[in-house]
């Protein structure tokens, strides 16, 4: 086992969380883990979250195939627990979804860090390692974010003030993001920006002013509902700046 593979063993351990879920709904399928030089996630992730999408979670994250539902499932949380029942935590660990990847019949493909705690120690973390690939159990469950309200970014790609690009961060529960539509003042109505890839909504020659927008959600009831965010970017943003919301998705 690498040194930097030993050390994420050591920084994860005992930071296994009991999990209240029941047992229902769980799917079945096979995980995977790639590189990483510190176990955490990576920036340049398919969904477009940057450094958001490496520590998320505490670096709990993945990429997923079918899951990834043309970007609409970047920002989806999961519960992902082993099947061996000598290496594996009966919980198993959350994970964020912040990137896209295909592996070996895998719906998920791990952080280290995330791969790490689906064992019961670090002695069997290093076990699974040697594995590569294990049969899974997953399903779906709420994102939580303490102390954290909605967050738009101004993506870095944005051009002030002739092309604006967004991303959410933190959002919670069991949501999808469908759509995000943009105020417009002259004409008075919302029109829907484009989803650029992943979880990057853009939009060319945006509306002057500040920046209202609203979200087409969709929760794990099959029902979909508008959030609105009024005035959540000012006139003169700035690209790769985060704007706090008053808005929490739950």
């Amino acid at each position: 086992m690498g040194s930097a593979l030993f050390y994420c063993l050591l920084c994860v351990m005992g930071l296994f969380p009991a999990l209240s879920f029941s047992q229902d709904d769980f799917v079945s399928s096979r995980a995977t883990y790639y590189g990483s030089p510190d176990c955490y996630g990576t920036p340049s992730g398919a969904c477009g979250f940057g450094e958001y999408g490496r520590t998320v979670y505490d670096g709990h994250v993945s990429g997923v195939s079918k899951l990834w539902r043309n970007g609409t499932g970047c920002g989806a949380c999961y519960q992902v627990r082993c099947k061996n029942p000598e290496l594996c935590a009966d919980d198993g660990v959350n994970v964020v979804v912040t990137d896209y990847g295909e592996g070996d019949h895998t719906d998920f493909i791990l952080s280290p860090r995330a791969y790490t705690r689906m064992a019961k120690s670090g002695d069997k973390a290093g076990q699974l390692f040697a594995y590569g690939v294990v049969d899974v159990d997953y399903r779906r469950v709420p994102c939580s974010y303490p102390g954290h309200k909605t967050i738009f970014k101004v993506h870095e790609n944005s051009n002030y003030p002739n092309y604006l690009a967004i991303i959410i961060l933190y959002q919670a529960g069991k949501n999808d993001v469908l759509d995000i539509q943009i105020w417009q003042e002259d004409c008075k109505q919302w029109t829907s920006m484009r989803r650029a890839y992943g979880a990057v909504f853009d939009m060319a020659s945006p509306p002057k002013g500040p920046v209202s927008l609203r979200l087409q959600v969709s929760s794990s009831a099959g029902y979909y509902t508008w959030v609105e965010a009024w005035n959540v970017i000012p006139s003169d943003w700035k690209a790769g700046v985060i704007y706090q919301s008053d808005i929490e998705l739950k």
